[in-house]
């Protein structure tokens, strides 16, 4: 005979989401207050979230062969537009992939290189630097892009401290 689990899902794609999935965490784990203070303190975090008074051209990269980036109904792209970036390719649903033509045609100000899924390093940096010449690049640790639970509370401080 078949055992019936229950099974609870999520799909978090900005920070309220984030925020009421850490809130239903607590309630379904008999720990609402926590759940609660925690939500709180994260969503106060990203009030104090101090953005760039220009918002950077950027693209955020997460894979190579093809390059594939972050589109505009992702998490990542919620975060980085509370960092103060333009995602150029919010546009986008998903994780759009680009060729170096396409990624040189959107001239970035910014490239950030996320160590996740895919592990960029500096070695790739040259590689896209050829084809974007004028970009900054910087590598990124992706877990503060792309975590949603309780890692968001470290996020806000790696995000004060990342330097564009």
């Amino acid at each position: 005979m078949a055992t019936m689990l229950p099974v609870w899902t999520t799909q978090v794609r900005d920070l309220p989401e984030a925020l009421k999935m850490i809130q239903d965490v607590g309630w379904l784990t008999g720990k609402q207050s926590e759940a609660e203070t925690l939500a709180v303190n994260i969503h106060s975090g990203f009030l104090q979230l101090q953005r760039h008074a220009k918002a950077l051209r950027c693209v955020y990269l997460i894979w190579r062969e093809p390059w594939m980036t972050v589109g505009g109904d992702t998490f990542i792209h919620d975060l980085l537009t509370r960092c103060g970036l333009n995602n150029l390719t919010g546009i986008e649903n998903r994780y759009p992939s680009l060729d170096d033509q396409s990624l040189k045609d959107l001239d970035p100000d910014l490239i950030l290189l996320s160590s996740e899924p895919y592990p960029f390093k500096a070695k790739h940096i040259p590689e896209i630097q050829k084809l974007c010449p004028r970009a900054k690049i910087k590598l990124v640790d992706g877990s503060f892009f792309s975590w949603y639970g309780s890692r968001l509370k470290q996020a806000i401080v790696y995000f004060q401290q990342l330097e564009f």
